[in-house]
């Protein structure tokens, strides 16, 4: 993984020889590549209920710039990705035992243009993923695993690249996640992703956005599968910047949890989502 970070070091310091009539700013206060909104993989910090199962998704964490590179219509941007997300499950007396947490953090970096109201660039992350059953997912009384899922080795190491184009609200986006190191290795080393996220600005009232989006990844797991992520909801404050969201999803594939990552699941979620 070192090697990687040497390659985004030399990109970096590149782009500083570049461009010499740019404008650095550190800590910017918005992101330059917006979260892709139906992605799991995207740090959010809110909640949803699963209906059918139910459990409940609790998301926690932060996707920050540290530094952006403005130069004319466009920005070059460097930051980081800090999140994990959390499977509870669901009992009487307002009780949620934890059953597995995913552990996601690494770099980005992301390239954008603006011209004639149209928007195109590039998001590259290099990122690591672990996950881990926690004592939610063990019947104490029976001292047994529960659905007979024991703990095991679950690591990811990947670069993903995702190009996207903006026109009329709608961002269409479509990339590649190549897996240098995995575990276990049934899992494929190539993802196939393919998405759009739409915000109908002032369709209401400024700082009150309804929204679409969907999310497809081709997965290998010994096989090639499929796994869809459909959203809808409104949003409350800046479209593209701090605010509040309620969300419906419809989830198809295999589970987005990664101790249950061979796992077939279907179900739908309402989900309230703080942009911080």
């Amino acid at each position: 993984m070192k090697k990687y970070s040497y390659i985004i070091l030399i990109i970096f310091i590149f782009s500083k020889i570049i461009l010499s009539q740019n404008v650095g700013v550190w800590f910017p206060a918005k992101l330059n590549i917006k979260p892709f909104t139906a992605n799991i993989l995207e740090a959010r910090n809110g909640f949803s209920y699963l209906f059918g199962e139910e459990k409940i998704r609790l998301n926690a964490g932060l996707s920050s710039d540290i530094y952006q590179i403005q130069n004319g219509n466009s920005t070059l941007s460097f930051g980081t990705d800090v999140f994990t997300y959390t499977r509870l499950r669901s009992e009487n007396n307002f009780r949620f035992p934890v059953e597995t947490i995913d552990y996601f953090f690494g770099i980005n970096s992301g390239y954008k243009i603006v011209m004639n109201n149209v928007e195109y660039g590039f998001r590259a992350r290099l990122s690591h993923i672990s996950a881990h059953l926690v004592d939610g997912s063990y019947d104490g009384q029976n001292m047994v695993w529960r659905n007979d899922r024991v703990p095991f080795v679950y690591s990811r190491e990947f670069i993903e690249i995702l190009p996207f184009y903006v026109f009329n609200s709608l961002r269409l986006y479509g990339g590649f996640t190549f897996l240098f190191h995995r575990i276990p290795d049934t899992i494929g080393k190539g993802i196939y992703e393919i998405g759009f996220d739409y915000y109908s600005r002032n369709y209401f009232s400024k700082g009150i956005t309804p929204f679409l989006a969907d999310d497809f990844k081709l997965n290998q797991i010994k096989k090639y599968t499929g796994n869809n992520i459909f959203s809808a909801g409104i949003k409350f404050g800046e479209y593209n910047g701090r605010g509040f969201s309620i969300v419906f999803s419809y989830i198809s594939g295999k589970s987005v949890q990664g101790l249950f990552y061979d796992v077939n699941e279907n179900y739908s979620s309402l989900g309230f989502n703080f942009d911080l």
